[in-house]
């Protein structure tokens, strides 16, 4: 398939509803020409994994593939993230919480989801494993909201790792911000789950310990406050 020249510039959504799954495989190859051959090979074979556990999975119209993807390309040329363990992360976010079992393989049933990250660092390191653990939902009390419980994770599990705040970020503002982009009902009940979290995202990013440059704290901010006025759209309707 023949790509344009400028398919390093245009939005990630964009390339996702013009190109599609393969555009935006292209677009991570051309992200990752600026790593060593060590680097490019580690971050191929996260893709690669993500890529068969996911292979049938789907978010609306869209392969799940095109999320992960959309995630580490973010983080690669918005946040101008090289630290390669957490683009690995990336990619990998919700292998743990997705497909445990096929991730551990046989004979883990009573734990699945520790099986799994244990897999994850034999195979990328613990601290690739670390940060996929930090951004995996844990199992909620059914006698509670579900969607408070996902904001206390949230601030508990971020609180600890810095870097897990750029992944989860990316994550947001793919589901935040890209709200827009899904369809029926489920746009409403994304930006009733998601807008309490803009206050959280941005008190997290402010923090002088993560990880960002002051230019990439501000475009995060920005993506913040879009998500924000989008959320309002959607919920905030006169009757």
């Amino acid at each position: 398939m023949e790509f344009p020249a400028y398919l390093a510039t245009m939005p990630m959504h964009a390339i996702t509803e013009i190109h599609g799954e393969p555009g935006l495989l292209a677009r991570f190859r051309l992200e990752i020409e600026a790593f060593d051959d060590i680097a490019r090979g580690r971050l191929t074979a996260a893709l690669d994994l993500a890529a068969d556990l996911h292979r049938d999975d789907r978010r609306v119209r869209e392969p799940y593939l095109n999320h992960l993807l959309r995630v580490a390309i973010r983080m690669m040329h918005h946040y101008q993230v090289r630290d390669v363990d957490v683009i690995v992360a990336g990619l990998l976010h919700d292998a743990v919480e997705d497909h445990p079992a096929e991730l551990a393989g046989p004979g883990t049933a009573e734990n699945p989801t520790a099986a799994a990250l244990a897999a994850l660092a034999a195979r990328f390191g613990p601290r690739v494993a670390r940060l996929v653990g930090a951004v995996t939902n844990p199992a909620y009390d059914p006698g509670r909201d579900r969607h408070a419980q996902y904001r206390e994770h949230v601030a508990a599990s971020l609180d600890r790792e810095p870097w897990a705040r750029v992944i989860k970020v990316s994550d947001f503002t793919d589901n935040g911000v890209g709200v827009i982009h899904t369809i029926g009902p489920k746009v409403a009940r994304s930006a009733a789950k998601y807008r309490p979290l803009v206050p959280v995202y941005r008190d997290l990013i402010a923090r002088p310990d993560t990880p960002l440059s002051a230019p990439v704290k501000r475009h995060i901010f920005g993506q913040l406050d879009l998500a924000e006025e989008r959320f309002s759209a959607i919920l905030d309707q006169p009757n």
